[in-house]
């Protein structure tokens, strides 16, 4: 368990290396192209992940002879990573498009599914409980929601699919898509480094047990993400460039307020399951170290209301604030992780990930609410006037 809490998050980090964060710019010229040149942007996006692809391989092939990983886990990494990044793209791209339905199908094939068959396929046959199993069922599932993706969006029919590429909209796209990454690359460090402090401060048996427990205290982001913010964010974003900030604005309260109800709901519900969880797996590892659940639950309730804010400033444009944000909360992330260590051991992590996690809703909050009080004032001016 905790050399698979590793892999996961190598992958995941390596997602921003063969992606760029590119869709960050690309969503929004998505949405302002008209149906008929959509496929021309994908092609350019498509051109430059192909190209990244060629530059990232060989460079984390030779970083990952040094890891201390078994040697299988080597082979499974680069087609998981593929998979993952495509099937990443296609669900983001159905969500801009307004297909949060298509997306969710293809996010729970991609991330829920298999972990059902892996268990039915450990409770029947006791021998296949090793990480060799996981790697098949999880490109297996990978497969399957890359032919559901690209399926779906096939039946959308946007042109331009054999217009030349335009590398110009590439180029430009890199150059504002760059500091996103940055800023990405600085917020998944957090949740990469979290891992390999652990394990350097108490043991892979830890990274273990956090794993588990981050797992279930992220699935509320999981929801969030898949029930809500994927059906508001376009429309936020179509509202800004239709010039409703006000409905926008309601949009956003509303967000905040269901995030908060549903963020409360699943810290109860969890909380008390949890138990049963622990007493299915009945394995003390998990079962001493239940104290990091309280603080990982709280870091993602921090992390899911900041995520309010995030896309009411993406929507808009501002970008700035996020990228800050993220930086600020890297740089407190290790230096509260370090001071608290000393005094808490593998506590100082998740410790470290609320401080972190504190800075980003603190920064994002402060920044939409000073572009909300910026939005009145044309408003108040003339009703003076």
């Amino acid at each position: 368990m905790g050399y698979y809490g590793l892999f996961t998050a190598a992958v995941g980090y390596s997602l921003y290396f063969v992606g760029l964060d590119f869709y960050t710019y690309a969503a929004r010229e998505l949405l302002k192209a008209p149906s008929e040149q959509r496929g021309r942007l994908l092609k350019g996006q498509a051109a430059l992940s192909g190209l990244l692809y060629f530059l990232f391989f060989p460079v984390a092939f030779v970083l990952l002879q040094y890891a201390d990983w078994p040697e299988y886990f080597i082979f499974w990494f680069f087609p998981i990573l593929v998979l993952e990044h495509f099937n990443q793209e296609i669900s983001r791209l159905l969500i801009v498009l307004s297909e949060p339905l298509a997306a969710s199908v293809v996010l729970f094939i991609r991330q829920g599914s298999w972990a059902l068959v892996i268990v039915a396929i450990m409770a029947l046959d006791p021998s296949s409980r090793h990480l060799q199993i996981v790697m098949i069922v999880w490109a297996v599932a990978g497969l399957v929601a890359a032919a559901a993706g690209v399926w779906k969006v096939q039946k959308l029919r946007m042109g331009g699919w054999r217009h030349a590429l335009d590398w110009h909209w590439v180029r430009r796209g890199i150059a504002v898509s760059a500091a996103f990454l940055l800023a990405t690359l600085a917020l998944r460090g957090i949740q990469t480094f979290d891992r390999y402090w652990l394990e350097a401060l108490d043991g892979i048996e830890i990274v273990a047990a956090y794993v588990l427990y981050f797992g279930v205290a992220s699935t509320l982001l999981t929801f969030l993400e898949a029930g809500l913010f994927a059906f508001t964010y376009p429309a936020l974003i179509q509202l800004h460039h239709d010039h409703k900030t006000d409905v926008a604005h309601a949009k956003v309260r509303k967000m905040l307020g269901l995030t908060i109800l549903f963020s409360g709901g699943f810290a109860l519900v969890s909380w008390l399951l949890l138990p049963y969880l622990l007493l299915w797996i009945n394995n003390p590892v998990y079962t001493n170290a239940i104290n990091l659940y309280p603080l990982l639950l709280l870091a993602m309730i921090v992390n899911a209301i900041s995520m309010v804010p995030h896309y009411a400033l993406y929507a808009r444009g501002h970008d700035r604030p996020i990228i800050y944000s993220h930086i600020a909360a890297l740089i407190v992330f290790v230096l509260a992780t370090w001071a608290f260590s000393t005094y808490f051991s593998a506590m100082a992590v998740p410790i470290g990930l609320n401080c972190s996690f504190a800075v980003i809703l603190a920064w994002k909050g402060f920044s939409y609410v000073q572009l909300r009080k910026a939005d009145n004032i044309p408003k108040s001016a003339s009703q003076t006037a």
